[in-house]
Formats: structure tokens, sequence, C-alpha cells
């Protein structure tokens, strides 16, 4: 037999050898497997400037939402109508300022002169109700009818009308106040 036979033996010539290298490569793996796992758990680490875990980070993640700067509004408390610009900046820039879905641009006389034309009673209407992509009071129903109509002239000013700014109605008197002086004259 020549020699290039045996260039191809392995060091394990007997069933002994083979289970005993079978055993020591899992030996090596479970050993290498712990020394590992008491690596990486040996100390708590942190990410690099993690404060994470102090008693006022976790009482801020754990807060209520409704402690985040919502205030709560009085239902019953008269309301504070807002300027045309206010509403102009809230609600109506939103599609007015970039012309969006046909809107006639802020400040654009020639998109206004049209609509100002029609006067400022179909104006305030198609603003109140809605007209063709905008929904009725611009998509915010909270808004009274007041605030819509100074929207609607603070914008068509600008766009060259000449309309005076609304009224805002007078407080309609209520009715236990009426009915109080009576309920209170004495019995006879």
């Amino acid at each position: 037999m020549s020699d290039a036979h045996n260039e191809h033996e392995s060091a394990i010539r007997t069933p002994k050898q083979l289970v005993a290298a079978v055993i020591g490569f899992f030996g090596v793996t479970v050993i290498g497997i712990i020394l590992l796992v008491q690596f990486v758990t040996a100390d708590k680490l942190t990410g690099r400037g993690s404060n994470s875990q102090a008693p006022e980070e976790v009482a801020a993640r754990i807060a209520p939402v409704a402690d985040t700067g919502f205030t709560l509004k009085d239902a019953n408390a008269p309301k504070v109508l807002q300027s045309g610009e206010a509403i102009y900046t809230s609600t109506c820039a939103a599609c007015h300022g970039s012309g969006a879905a046909g809107a006639p641009k802020f400040g654009d006389a020639g998109a206004w002169t049209a609509r100002i034309a029609q006067g400022y009673d179909t104006l305030l209407k198609h603003a109140v109700e809605g007209i063709r992509a905008m929904p009725a009071k611009g998509g915010n129903p909270d808004l009274d009818d007041v605030e819509v109509a100074r929207a609607v002239v603070y914008m068509a000013n600008k766009g060259g009308a000449k309309f005076k700014e609304p009224e805002v109605p007078a407080p309609a008197a209520a009715p236990a106040a009426a009915s109080a002086p009576a309920a209170s004259a004495p019995a006879k």
C-alpha cells in the first residue's frame, strides 16, 4: 500500500477516542456558554447616561396622561369668542394658506374677487354649512357661528373686501333670573 492512503486518516482511530472527542466538544461548548452568561449578567448594565430607573423618571412615565398639560374646560362657563385672525390661524390656514383643494389663498385678491362679489351672507353660509371640499365650519364643529363670521371677514378683507366685523350677540337673560322675583314674593 502507498503512503498516500495513510494521509486521509484522522487522529481518532478508535471508538473510545470518538466518544472522548464528542464529550470534550460538548464540555467546552457548555463551559463557554456558562462563562458568557456570567459575563453578561454579572454587572447591572445601563445605557450610557441612562437614568431610566430613577424614582422620578419612573414616576414621570406612569403619571396619568391628563396631568401632562391637559386643561379641563367648564362646559357651563361662558364661551370666550376668538378673533377672526385666531380662527384663521388655528383652523382655516391649513387650506387657505396653501390653496389646497381649490380654496382661495389668503390675501390673493384675484381668487377672492368672485367670492366677495357673491356677498357677505353667501360667504358666511358657505363657511358655516360647507361647500365642495370645505367641511362645515372648516372642519371644527366647536366654533361658534360668530367666530366663523369673524374668520370670513378677516380672510375676505385681506382679499380686498370691506366687510364689517360682526357684532357679538348679547347673552340671553337666564330664565331662572326672570322667575326669581315672583318666587320671592311673600305669601298671604
